[in-house]
């Protein structure tokens, strides 16, 4: 998976010369929390709701509203955003942008291609991301096989006791829990509750649960 696949691609952006109050608009009518700031066609900064709030005055100062709205309009984007913007490429794998957000706790990531930005990914994104892939959506069974003694071979087993049996695998991943290493397998609905049984007639400890499709 790429960042490219589940990336924005509808990125609204603003120049450095925008003020303050125009950006905060743009962000409201839109109802996004962070903008672009591209200057002459190249990324030079990124202004979020966060920083516009911490840049504001302070509610304790004795400046009245019209003080308050004048100094907004007054003050342009390059006085308040950032200009240290961590960036990831739209080819660089979807865990690649993962680490990027971790290690430099932010929850935004411009994305480049060609020193052009042509999308932004977001935590949301990542999490939309996480539920495309585990098919959260589609009504189906779960079933997890809990692999104590890990050996080559054990997904071709199962893939093969899964095709012997007529079990379309929507989805297969494999994490960990401490040493053990658990197969979560994704089967159409229409399956039942028989994968557990077949696996574990098979020597495999294994255990299956039904999920419906949530309301969107």
């Amino acid at each position: 998976m790429s960042v490219r696949d589940f990336m924005s691609t509808n990125v609204i952006t603003v120049t450095p010369e925008t003020k303050i109050s125009i950006a905060v608009n743009i962000m409201k009518e839109n109802d996004i929390h962070r903008l672009p700031v591209i200057d002459d066609g190249q990324l030079v900064g990124l202004v979020t709701e966060g920083i516009i709030q911490a840049a504001s005055p302070s509610k304790a100062t004795s400046l009245s509203i019209y003080e308050y709205n004048y100094l907004l309009n007054k003050m342009t984007v390059k006085e308040v955003m950032t200009t240290t913007v961590r960036t990831i490429d739209a080819d660089d794998f979807l865990e690649d942008a993962i680490h990027e957000m971790r290690k430099y706790q932010i929850g935004v990531l411009p994305v480049m291609s060609d020193g052009e930005t042509i999308g932004i990914i977001t935590n949301n994104d990542i999490l939309d991301a996480f539920l495309d892939v585990t098919d959260y959506n589609e009504p189906g069974t779960v079933v997890q096989v809990f692999i104590r003694k890990d050996r080559t071979g054990v997904i071709y087993e199962i893939g093969k006791i899964m095709a012997e049996n007529g079990l379309n695998i929507q989805t297969l991943m494999v994490t960990h829990q401490g040493t053990t290493k658990v197969v979560e397998i994704h089967v159409d609905k229409k399956d039942g509750f028989s994968v557990a049984s077949k696996l574990s007639d098979a020597g495999f400890d294994a255990k299956e649960s039904e999920r419906y499709k949530r309301p969107m």
